[in-house]
């Protein structure tokens, strides 16, 4: 409706803090991280953290086209294959659902500082997001009718 404001808390106030998440829709399996920057050396962490998981299991990660998962100094460990999506097709990707109700989470609070938010989203991932909302939220008759095959190779 134009010209009514929606009530509700407001900081004016940035700061940030990145998630950087692998989800897996067939067993509920995750590895998050949370870093200070979105970018190649943040990602490159990520990837080693993930590899780590689970050393002996091939990961593959579906990506969208940032710059950063392209970055030529990257070095993708052995076990991890990435999958990029074709450009604007977010809703492609399971682990964006989990992005969705992450947000969800944090929207329409506000924090005094970065460390608050951290413990927030600490105690969610820890308490809330169990394998099996993992698997309820990424779970889609697309992956299993596209990836699956994948998998049984």
């Amino acid at each position: 409706m134009r010209g009514v404001k929606p009530i509700c808390p407001y900081q004016h106030q940035f700061d940030n803090l990145w998630l950087f998440g692998a989800f897996s829709p067939i067993n509920g399996d995750s590895c998050l991280l949370e870093m200070p920057n979105c970018d190649t050396d943040c990602f490159q962490s990520f990837l080693l953290e993930f590899s780590g998981q689970k050393p002996k299991e091939l990961k593959i990660i579906v990506l969208d086209n940032a710059a950063f998962h392209h970055a030529k100094r990257l070095e993708i460990p052995d076990n991890i294959e990435l999958i990029f999506l074709p450009p604007y097709s977010p809703e492609l990707n399971p682990a964006e659902r989990i992005w969705r109700v992450t947000k969800d989470e944090i929207a329409m609070n506000t924090y005094k500082d970065l460390d608050e938010l951290s413990k927030h989203l600490t105690t969610y991932i820890n308490q809330k997001l169990s394998d099996d909302k993992i698997k309820s939220i990424c779970k889609s008759n697309l992956y299993s009718n596209i990836f699956l095959p994948i998998f049984k190779l």
